[in-house]
This record gives C-alpha cells, sequence and structure tokens, in this order.
C-alpha cells in the first residue's frame, strides 16, 4: 500500500488558512498584552508650576493613588514658568507613549494661546486629554496690614492710594492673572500685576507683606486664612465656597456679574494611543470618587470634577473662546 506524503490541494488550503488564523490571533494577543502590560516603568506628571501651589497639590493627591493603581510610581516633576509654558512645552515635546502626564490649567489650555502673542506649545494638538480633575474658586485675599475689610473697602482704598497696592499671581496667563485683570476691568482701577514662578512664592511674598493683594486659587492661600494669617474678601465663584461659607462672592461683595473659576486636568502627550488614555481615565476618575481624596480636596476647596476625555476636548474649546473675549477686553498681553 503506497501513502501519498504531499498534502492534497485542499489540505494545504486548509492549513494556510490556519497558518493565517493563527497569526491573527497572535497579533491580537500581542497588542492586547502590549496593552494590558502598561506600565512597566515609573510615569512622570510634569508641574508646570512651583511646589506647594494648588497645581501640585492636586497633582500630589492624583499622582500618589495612580500610582497605586497602575503598580508604578508617578512622580511629580515641577517646571515652573512663564505661566506654564515651560512646563507645557517640555511635556509637549516628550514622547505619545503614556509615561509623561502633565497637570495642565485653564492657563495652560484656555488662557494663555490669546494671552501670549507666540506659544511654545499647541494646547490641542500637543496633548491628549485625559479627564478634568477639579474646579477650584479663586480668593480675593489680602495682607492684614491692607486697611480693608471688604471688597467695597478694597475698592475705596486702592481708589484713595493709587500705585500703593499690587496683586501678585502664579504667572501671566494664570487665572490669578486674568482674575485681577477682570477685576480692574469690572471696576476702573489699574492695580498692577506682579506675576512669580507659581502661587506659592507669591503667597510668600503675600504673607511678608511684599504685596497686598492676591486673587489666590483658594487651596494655596486657605491654611493661611485659616490661621488668621491672611484676610480673605470674597470668592471669584458664582457661587460661595463650602470651604469658607461665611466668606461672599466678589459679586455679592459690590461687583455684579463678576465670576471666574479655575479648572485643573490631566492631559497624556500628543500621539498617546487611546487604550492607554482611556485607561488612564478609568483609573483617575476612580481615584476622583475615593472618599479619601474627596475630603482631602474639599479640604483644599477643590470640587472634584471627571468627565470623559472627549468632554475635556469640548471645555477647553469653549474656555478658550471665554477667555479670548477676557484678555480682548482688559488689554493684557505677554510678549
Amino acid at each position: 500500500m503506497k501513502f501519498n506524503s504531499q498534502p492534497s490541494q485542499a489540505r494545504r488550503r486548509l492549513l494556510a488558512a490556519g497558518v493565517a488564523l493563527a497569526t491573527t490571533f497572535a497579533g491580537v494577543s500581542g497588542a492586547a498584552y502590549a496593552q494590558d502590560g502598561y506600565p512597566t516603568k515609573p510615569i512622570t506628571m510634569i508641574v508646570p508650576f512651583s511646589a506647594g501651589g494648588t497645581t501640585d497639590i492636586l497633582a500630589r493627591i492624583v499622582g500618589l493613588q495612580l500610582g497605586k493603581a497602575l503598580g508604578q510610581p508617578v512622580v511629580i516633576e515641577n517646571r515652573p514658568g512663564a505661566g506654564g509654558n515651560i512646563g507645557a512645552s517640555l511635556a509637549a515635546k516628550a514622547p505619545g507613549d503614556g509615561y509623561t502626564l502633565f497637570m495642565g490649567t485653564i492657563g495652560t489650555h484656555a488662557i494663555n494661546q490669546s494671552l501670549y502673542s507666540k506659544l511654545p506649545y499647541d494646547p490641542v494638538k500637543d496633548f491628549a486629554p485625559i479627564t478634568r480633575v477639579a474646579m477650584v474658586p479663586n480668593l480675593v485675599v489680602v495682607n492684614p496690614n491692607v486697611p480693608a475689610k471688604s471688597v467695597k473697602e478694597l475698592i475705596a482704598y486702592v481708589k484713595a492710594n493709587p500705585n500703593k497696592i499690587s496683586y501678585g499671581s502664579s504667572g501671566n496667563g494664570s487665572s490669578m492673572h486674568l482674575s485681577g485683570e477682570l477685576f480692574n476691568s469690572m471696576t476702573g482701577l489699574n492695580i498692577q500685576h506682579v506675576p512669580y514662578k507659581g502661587s506659592a512664592p507669591a503667597v510668600n511674598d503675600l504673607l511678608g507683606n511684599q504685596i497686598g493683594l492676591m486673587f489666590d486659587n483658594l487651596p494655596s492661600s486657605y491654611q493661611h486664612v485659616k490661621a488668621g494669617k491672611l484676610r480673605p474678601l470674597a470668592v471669584t465663584s458664582a457661587k460661595r465656597s463650602p470651604a469658607l461659607p461665611d466668606v461672599p462672592t466678589v459679586a455679592e461683595a459690590g461687583v455684579p456679574g463678576y465670576e471666574a473659576t479655575s479648572w485643573f486636568a490631566l492631559y497624556a502627550t500628543g500621539g498617546t494611543p487611546k487604550a492607554i488614555v482611556d485607561r488612564l481615565n478609568a483609573e483617575v476618575v476612580k481615584i476622583l470618587a475615593m472618599p479619601d481624596v474627596q475630603k482631602q480636596m474639599a479640604g483644599q476647596g477643590a470640587e472634584p470634577n471627571p468627565e470623559k476625555p472627549e468632554q475635556l476636548a469640548a471645555f477647553m474649546k469653549t474656555e478658550a473662546a471665554k477667555w479670548a473675549k477676557v484678555v480682548k477686553a482688559s488689554g493684557a498681553t505677554v510678549d
């Protein structure tokens, strides 16, 4: 009896199909493994302002929990300067692989594009939105040596003593800066702006009476207010803050229609795979729902505000248009 050692044509076709199918599954399995394997090394989260400010505080709260969830440390890297542009530019140049994250702000992703004549990064193309992290009111806060205990008294004092008081901010283009310019515009004042490389050094000078006033993110000044070292006059949001319920809004305190709220959002770099962005979004949304995290943020006057990546992208577009009008009306520019 003879056996045909050569496979028949039908069998060859079947074998070829089997090899192709196996190759396809191997490719899918490899892609899934690569996705599931992220991260395999530490992640860097760039903060575009100095340590101790609101952006830094929120980054460290989220970064600590994100590191635990992902099984890799999240290293906070502070790169302050130029209203957040230095840190944003550095992040924008990083590979889109999920290993460089950026804690962005209303300044870096909504205001600066209208305020600066040229940005070293594109807030839309160079970043992949992950989620908004928190909304934070700003606080009109003065050194106790300033003889004003209300917004109306502050306005009267500045009018009677022009050029005697200046206000500090975390940098040109920050929400603190634009909150001050909006206040100037709506009250007819011309309080001089002094930019710093983050709110922490500005608060230090406010405590030392080198500057008299700030429109500071509430978390940066909150502990100093509670300790009686700084005097709060008003919050810039539309509603009072639960953290300081006895402090009126600026609108309540004598400037009708005034409203300015800061926001902070987490980004990956442009080109980061959607699977990684979605994974990070899911993890951060879970983190922001943790009772301990919510308690930490509430204690700083921050309100967690998670959302989907596409919602953050749409929100950024709306905010950029809103603040472009404020920048134009204020006449503020930075070369």
